[in-house]
C-alpha cells in the first residue's frame, strides 16, 4: 500500500507541473499581434512577481516564484536594440526522485540579468541572458547524479515576449544551467527548460 500511495502522489505531482498548460497560454500570447509602437505608459521596463515552471531530466522538475528590480535608468545602445539590466530574485522547489525515494529542496537565487530588446526597445521581444548564485536547503541527489555541494551557480539564456495594453504581461522560455563551477567534485551539473510568466506592475 505504500508504493501504491507513493506512486500516486507521484503522478498528482506530475500532471500538476505538466507542461502543457504553459505551451497553450503561450501559444496564445504568441500569435497575438505584435505592438507596433510603444505604448505611451510602458510597463514592460517597470519591477515585475513571476512564476516559473521547470522540466529536467531524472524525474526533477520545479516551481519557482520570483520578481525582477531593474537597474534604474541605466541603458545602452547595441546592435540596434536596447540593452538593460535587473536583478533576478527567486525562491523555487526542486521535486525529484532521490536516491532514498521522493525528494525536494528548497533553492534561493540571486541573479544579475541583461535584456536586449530590439527596434531600439520598441520590440515586444527580447533576449536575455544572466549568471548568479544559488543556495539550496540540501544536496540534489538523483540516482548516479549528485551535487557536491548546496551552494551553485545557475546561468541562463531566453527568448521572451510582452504582451497587453502597456506590455504588462510577458513570457519568457529559457534554457538554464546549474553547477559549481568547479569548487568542489564531482560537478555534473544539471539542465533546466524553464517557461515563466510575469506581471509587471
Amino acid at each position: 500500500m505504500p508504493t501504491i500511495a507513493r506512486r500516486s502522489a507521484f503522478f498528482r505531482r506530475t500532471a500538476l507541473l505538466s507542461p502543457a498548460p504553459f505551451l497553450a497560454a503561450a501559444a496564445a500570447c504568441l500569435t497575438a499581434p505584435p505592438a507596433l509602437a510603444q505604448p505611451s505608459e510602458d510597463r514592460a521596463y517597470a519591477p515585475s512577481v513571476y512564476v516559473q515552471g521547470e522540466w529536467a531530466r531524472r524525474q526533477t522538475d520545479a516551481v519557482t516564484i520570483g520578481a525582477t528590480l531593474p537597474w534604474g535608468t541605466w541603458r545602452r545602445p547595441l546592435w540596434g536594440g536596447e540593452l538593460r539590466g535587473h536583478w533576478d530574485v527567486s525562491l523555487s522547489r526542486w521535486s525529484f526522485d532521490g536516491i532514498g525515494g521522493h525528494n525536494s529542496a528548497v533553492v534561493v537565487g540571486v541573479a544579475p540579468t541583461l535584456r536586449l530588446r530590439p527596434d531600439e526597445g520598441r520590440s515586444p521581444w527580447f533576449w536575455e541572458a544572466g549568471i548568479g548564485a544559488t543556495v539550496a536547503s540540501h544536496r540534489y541527489r538523483v540516482q548516479d547524479h549528485e551535487f557536491s555541494t548546496r551552494f551553485n551557480f545557475a546561468s541562463h539564456l531566453g527568448l521572451g515576449r510582452n504582451f497587453g495594453a502597456q506590455r504588462q504581461h510577458e513570457l519568457m522560455l529559457s534554457v538554464q544551467h546549474v553547477s559549481n563551477a568547479g569548487i568542489k567534485s564531482p560537478n555534473p551539473g544539471e539542465n533546466f527548460l524553464q517557461l515563466r510568466y510575469a506581471l509587471h506592475f
